[in-house]
């Protein structure tokens, strides 16, 4: 089942946001620990973790080798990482990568995750469009990994 899969892989991120949360904690970042902020926050790593771990296995369906899909994996996930604001906010972006961005499903779960957890955090995109993107994207995702992942069991 592709949607447990998905899930699967969002309920095991929550213990890796656990860890940011503590090293963020001891680092003395100001974090926002209101009860909605953190229910946001699951639910951004759980819908973030579910849509790229289903990218992952519809690359996974469509190369058939482990050798490719670890190559083509590492191909598209960097370029996904540093076209996002990940690393550099979007101000400082030439309009090109800007533009990548946008279209980035990343750049919409770290815009969401910096306003939930940051004290005072305010989302680029706002939270609406960051979680509609991020749901939409992980649905659309999974319809397709579902078709491929029919195709390559059968």
């Amino acid at each position: 089942n592709i949607m447990g899969k998905a899930l699967s892989a969002g309920v095991r991120s929550l213990s890796q946001a656990l860890i940011i949360y503590v090293l963020a904690w001891l680092l003395g970042v100001k974090l926002n620990w209101s009860p909605l902020a953190l229910a946001g926050v699951m639910i951004v790593v759980v819908l973030g973790a579910a849509l790229f771990s289903t990218f992952s296995l519809i690359i996974a369906c469509l190369v058939k080798t482990r050798e490719r899909f670890m190559g083509i994996g590492q191909l598209l996930t960097m370029p996904l990482f540093f076209a996002s604001n990940a690393i550099y906010p979007l101000s400082l972006m030439p309009d090109w990568l800007r533009v990548v961005s946008r279209v980035n499903p990343l750049s919409y779960q770290v815009d969401a995750l910096r306003a939930l957890m940051i004290q005072s955090g305010v989302s680029n995109f706002g939270l609406a469009v960051d979680f509609g993107v991020l749901l939409v994207s992980t649905l659309v995702l999974v319809m397709i990994g579902a078709r491929l992942y029919q195709r390559v069991v059968i």
